[in-house]
């Protein structure tokens, strides 16, 4: 299979917003409430934010496809955490889950900390559900540390992840 990582561009809040809430139904029906998930996962909703995202040109956001089908899609920024300053925030990597445990969100994510670092930080964080096994588990493999930092997230709680790079 083929795979190109591109970067997001105005037109894309459809495509964005599908992989998003696909990703959350099969990542998080175990972790968040039933109510809270159906709430996040309305494609109207979310395609209205990834619009505005666009048209704000806020943030740095990807989509990876796989075989021209778009499979992964990722956003970093600046962190949004005050007490952090200078630091990187990676704010979603989301994949529909056909091709999860493939290796694509390790090409998205190594594409990520390439250009946060060509970015000029040298740290990067995320918040990530405690509940997330398997997610804590792909970002330990990528180098990412659990913090002692957490906060109460959508009825669950997350907890923050750093790596220097």
């Amino acid at each position: 299979m083929n795979f190109s990582i591109r970067q997001v561009k105005q037109g894309d809040e459809l495509t964005l917003a599908h992989i998003q809430v696909e990703s959350w139904k099969a990542a998080f029906h175990d972790i968040l409430p039933e109510e809270v998930l159906a709430k996040y996962t309305d494609i109207e909703n979310s395609a209205n934010m990834y619009r505005k995202l666009l048209e704000e040109n806020k943030g740095n956001g990807y989509i990876l496809e796989v075989d021209g089908k778009a499979h992964c899609i990722a956003y970093w920024d600046a962190t949004r955490e005050k007490d952090m300053p200078g630091v990187a925030e990676i704010i979603c990597i989301h994949s529909l889950q056909d091709n999860w445990g493939k290796g694509y969100g390790s090409k998205m994510m190594d594409r990520l900390l390439t250009d946060i670092a060509a970015s000029g930080y040298t740290k990067v964080m995320l918040w990530v559900f405690e509940e997330n096994e398997r997610a804590r588990s792909f970002y330990e493999a990528k180098g990412f540390e659990a913090t002692e930092k957490t906060q109460p997230a959508l009825g669950s709680s997350e907890i923050c992840y750093e790596k220097t790079i």
